[in-house]
Formats: C-alpha cells, sequence, structure tokens
C-alpha cells in the first residue's frame, strides 16, 4: 500500500559514491549507464529530474594515487579538481548515448546563504529544468573551505530539494535502507526521533562521508520542506522507477510534514546555515509558537557574530532549537538590547519559521 497517493513530478535523485565507486576509485560505468535509463524513462514521463552526485573526490583519488581519503583540505580540494572533470565526462557520455543533454552546477554553501545567490541558482536550475536539461549538481569541493562545506551531499540533495520544491527525493547508496536493531529494513518512519537516528551510524568507507546517520539528517530537512524522502538501494535494477511508482516498494520512505511551507519560509528554515544562535526564556518561547514576534525582552544570551538580515537559530534554555528566523538586529545591537523591555523586534514573525 502506499503511504502516497500523489504522483510525482519534480524528482531529485542524489547519487553516493559509495554506490559507483569500487575498490580504488574506479567507476561502475555500468550501473552510470543503468541510471541515466531510469532518468531517461521518467523524462519520457513529461517528469523534472534533478540528480545529485557524488564521485569527485573518489575519482580523483584514483587519478593521483591517492589510496586514503584525505585530511589536509588543500588535498581533498586538488582531488576534486582533478576528479570533477572525469565525473562529468562519465554523465556526459551515458546522457548523449540516450539523445539527452545534461549540465554541470556546482555549489557552496554560499549559494544559500545569500538569497540573491539562491534564487540565482533556482532560477538556473528551473529554466535548464525547462529546456529538459537534466542539471547535474555537486558540492564546489576544489574550492570550499571548512566554513562553506555542506560536509555530504546527503544534505545538500536534501536542501536542493527545498530550493526547487521538489515532490520526492531519492537518495540511492549501497545499501536497502534504514535498518531496525534486528537489522530488519524499515519500511516507513512516520517520524524522525532520537530513536530513529540512534539506529544510524557514520559511514567508514575510505572514499565517502556520511552514512546513514547523514542520509537521516537529510531525510529530515527534506521533510520539513514537505519532501517525500527514500533511501534505497542503487544496486537493485529500475530502483528509481520502482520507488516512483510504488513508493514503499523498496527502501526506506520518510513521511514528510503536514502543512505547506511558503518557498521563503523553506529558505529561512532549511535552506541556509544559521549564523547564529539566540537562546529565549519560555515567555518568549510561548510566544513563538504562538506565531508573535520575538522582542528583546525574551533574550537570555546570544552566540555568533551576526548582522541584521542574517539567519540565526532560536533555541530554549535546554538548547532545543525551536525556530529559525531572519535577525532584525545584528549580534551588537542585540547585545545592547536583551533582556530589556523595549520595541526592539529581534525577529519579525514574518521572518520566522517555528520547527
Amino acid at each position: 500500500m502506499k503511504v502516497s497517493e500523489r504522483n510525482y513530478k519534480r524528482i531529485v535523485i542524489k547519487i553516493g559514491s559509495s554506490l559507483f565507486c569500487g575498490q580504488g576509485g574506479s567507476l561502475d560505468f555500468g550501473l552510470i549507464d543503468k541510471l541515466v535509463g531510469q532518468v531517461k524513462t521518467l523524462l519520457e514521463q513529461k517528469k523534472d529530474v534533478v540528480l545529485v552526485t557524488s564521485g569527485a573526490i573518489a575519482l580523483g583519488m584514483s587519478a593521483l594515487g591517492i589510496a586514503r581519503r584525505p585530511k589536509e583540505l588543500s588535498y581533498l580540494q586538488a582531488a576534486a579538481a582533478v576528479g570533477q572533470n572525469e565525473l562529468m565526462n562519465v554523465y556526459r557520455k551515458a546522457f548523449k548515448d540516450k539523445g539527452l543533454n545534461c549540465a554541470q552546477i556546482l555549489l557552496t554553501w554560499e549559494d544559500f546563504a545569500d538569497r540573491k545567490r539562491y534564487l540565482n541558482a533556482k532560477n538556473t536550475l528551473l529554466t535548464l529544468i525547462k529546456l529538459r536539461t537534466v542539471p547535474i549538481i555537486n558540492e564546489n569541493d576544489s574550492i570550499s573551505t571548512d566554513e562553506i562545506k555542506f560536509g555530504d551531499n546527503d544534505k545538500l540533495s536534501a536542501l536542493v530539494s527545498g530550493l526547487l520544491g521538489a515532490d520526492l527525493l531519492v537518495i540511492l547508496s549501497d545499501v536497502d535502507g534504514l535498518l531496525d536493531k534486528d537489522k530488519n529494513l524499515i519500511r516507513v518512519v512516520e517520524k524522525i526521533d532520537s530513536q530513529i537516528k540512534n539506529l544510524a551510524r557514520p559511514s567508514d568507507k575510505d572514499t565517502s562521508v556520511g552514512g546513514m546517520i547523514t542520509k537521516i539528517e537529510a531525510a529530515e530537512i527534506a521533510t520539513g520542506a514537505g519532501t517525500v524522502s527514500i533511501v534505497a538501494n542503487g544496486r537493485k535494477e529500475n530502483i528509481v522507477l520502482s520507488v516512483v511508482t510504488d513508493d514503499t516498494s523498496d527502501g526506506t520512505l520518510f513521511v514528510p510534514k503536514k502543512g505547506f511551507i511558503a518557498a521563503r519560509k523553506r529558505w529561512i528554515a532549511f535552506g541556509t546555515k544559521p549564523k547564529g544562535k539566540i537562546t529565549v526564556d519560555d515567555g518568549a518561547k510561548d510566544a513563538l509558537l504562538n506565531n508573535k514576534s520575538l522582542l528583546a525582552v525574551g533574550v537570555i544570551a546570544s552566540d555568533g557574530n551576526f548582522e541584521s538580515g542574517d539567519i540565526v537559530s532560536v533555541i530554549d534554555k535546554d538548547n532545543v532549537e525551536i525556530a529559525r528566523g531572519k535577525a532584525g538586529l545584528s549580534f551588537r545591537q542585540l547585545g545592547k538590547f536583551k533582556g530589556f523591555r523595549c520595541d526592539k523586534e529581534v525577529i519579525h514573525r514574518d521572518n520566522i519559521v517555528v520547527l
């Protein structure tokens, strides 16, 4: 039985490096060809398809003769610079062989944090989709620093899903999905809580980062923005077509949260990394939960060198994140007013998203 009766129109597919990179970083060309074949079928069904791919660093490591994933950022950047070219050549050939066009898009956190760049990226992607050209997105690892790295492409795929308002995010890996403590596949996750997160573990592969924990975190972002998310084994025959047709046929499905979130508020909540934290008292917490603005009197503490207009995280006294919003005051201005009764709005209610 399907959890969702929706006809998925816009689909983001994330392809992990552990899926198609074998020993020594060698590429499984046959698997990529099969995946592109499934993309062609989806396009013929008039669906929009976007790929988020890993693999550049793994391919670069192979080309440069690096056996273990480097710890030094400059070596990772060098491997990415070499590998990204190799990766796109493989995709370009696979798409061309099937009479399709593809395009390379490289992103960093800064492209999401800045609202203008965010909208520019969105417009470029939507134009490519309109031209029936499949965007192939990767993190721009050759220039990314620790401050602007996503950390893994699972998270990037979730952010892209929110950016485009995707109906479905399919995260393909070399595992069948999320397993319970008895190693049985969990078909449906209604709510992502601490119990679900405790079932995950990080990756121990030399060529990849993440693991199941990053996939759950990505699903949390995507479902929060209203996107159905599925983690499945990309090596299964016609896996993408299978989950698009019947979303509980394979893998683990994460049910999206109910309620529509406008595009701008999706960006506030899930599209960018908060520049700071604001701790509030119980009165301010109750006000936020009742769609009120955050006033300076309810602020206990603040952290981070944020400016007016930056996205910040709002946490309660137990250090639980309750909301995100667009700051109306800078960190320095807030320091002068916090805890005092005044008319200063730290975050206006129109710029707050309760999580």
